[in-house]
């Protein structure tokens, strides 16, 4: 059903992935010949452009397997691959890739809700492979891996030219086992962590912030503000968070604080749900398939907490689900942002298993905000904007957080207009 097929593309280290089923539409081997044939026409799906010949590529592959001058470096499987994501990157959709299907095999997360790795959540940015957040309590974060850390090799292998998929594949491995990451902080200094990998339970909702107790500019402790994070978007996440929200409710508190930061997305289903528990009314998002035409998710009203004061932290790795449900509480009028501009993943992403054990993720629809503002390759932006400098990371001191409970605490009652062209770059 569509609450399990609609995954975030940003890869936490063991992505939750299900699939549908699909046909590449053409092979790629290596043979002594001119190649095996293309899949016909109907196969291919590009029937209606007569100047494109899928066999040409298998032409050239010969053509490489027989006169080549280097026939060390022909990899049947490295050209295999070469040839799909190439085709895939010209799309510059990037909830659009290829999975091989070693990765595809491992990315499977269990019922169970665990997996063994390192816990952390990656994305690739700018040909990089960056980390978006250690999972709180894991091998990772107790290792010192932070938000936008960029893995430069993994066990000594450059990890230049990497997709996600293969950064998971290699990083993964049983628990017990030691992982040596080369990694480039924020300020650029660069070091060699080894990490041992541990089984991973994901826990999708937590009630502490990081480094522990809420805690004001002073360091007293904050009483009257319920803080809550969610890390992503599971199938259990919804009941989790309702039973949280219930508490905050009956608790007397002036205001909430919702921190998505570093959260890549996840159910769709589950991210309109948990929505729906702060509005009482309005459009959630809009939906719009290939064809144009639009599905609008609304509000059903009589949510655990629409009434109690609202903000919702962002940064720039809050990705795909944590941005849809950020632009329809800022967008409805029902709390605002503070923080930083957020990725920009707005596309619906579906497995569809190929033939060789693999799979193409492949995007389907685009979501828009309430007021039908494109949030893929933009963003949203927040209300507030508050960057975290390389000083707050030094001396561990969230400047983000702290803005949030100064505004419950002092500018509640004149809510921050939502800025012009709030979904603008």
């Amino acid at each position: 059903m569509l609450k399990v097929a609609r995954w975030t593309v940003l890869s936490l280290l063991a992505a939750a992935v299900i699939a549908l089923a699909f046909s590449v539409g053409f092979v790629v081997n290596n043979t002594n010949g001119g190649g095996s044939q293309p899949a016909g026409p109907s196969e291919a799906g590009l029937s209606s452009n007569e100047n494109v010949d899928f066999k040409t590529l298998n032409q050239i592959l010969g053509i490489l397997t027989k006169e080549y001058v280097d026939p060390g470096r022909l990899d049947d499987r490295a050209l295999y691959e070469a040839a799909i994501n190439g085709l895939l990157k010209s799309l510059s959709d990037t909830g659009t890739f290829y999975v091989d299907p070693d990765t595809y095999r491992i990315s499977v997360l269990p019922s169970s809700g665990t997996f063994e790795g390192i816990g952390a959540t990656v994305s690739q940015q700018g040909g990089e492979i960056v980390i978006v957040a250690p999972i709180k309590g894991t091998p990772a974060e107790a290792a010192g891996i932070r938000a936008g850390d960029v893995i430069l090799a993994v066990d000594g292998e450059s990890t230049q030219g990497w997709t996600v998929d293969q950064a998971v594949l290699k990083i993964r491995g049983p628990a017990g086992t030691p992982v040596t990451l080369t990694i480039r902080h924020s300020d650029q200094t660069t070091e060699d962590i080894t990490i041992v990998r541990d089984e991973i339970r994901v826990e999708s909702v937590s009630t502490t912030p990081p480094g522990g107790a809420l805690k004001d500019e002073d360091g007293n402790a904050v009483t009257d503000i319920a803080y809550v994070s969610i890390g992503e978007f599971t199938g259990r996440t919804d009941e989790e968070l309702r039973l949280v929200l219930r508490d905050v409710s009956g608790g007397g508190y002036k205001g909430l604080i919702l921190d998505l930061r570093g959260n890549p997305g996840g159910l769709l289903e589950t991210t309109v749900d948990i929505a729906d528990m702060f509005l009482d009314k309005g459009i959630i998002l809009v939906e719009v398939s290939r064809e144009g035409d639009e599905r609008v998710y609304n509000a059903t009203g009589g949510g655990e907490a629409v009434d109690v004061p609202l903000v919702v932290l962002v940064d720039q790795f809050s990705a795909s689900g944590s941005e849809v449900l950020s632009a329809a509480i800022q967008e409805n009028g029902r709390g605002i942002l503070v923080g930083q501009k957020t990725f920009g993943k707005g596309t619906v992403n579906i497995a569809r298993p190929l033939s060789d054990g693999g799979a193409l993720f492949v995007s389907i629809a685009r979501w828009l905000t309430p007021e039908r503002v494109q949030i893929d390759g933009v963003g949203i932006l927040p209300n507030i904007e508050v960057a975290l400098s390389d000083e707050d990371i030094n001396l561990r001191r969230d400047s983000q957080l702290l803005r949030a409970i100064d505004y419950l605490r002092s500018e509640a009652a004149t809510p921050e207009p939502t800025p012009v062209g709030a979904g603008a770059p």
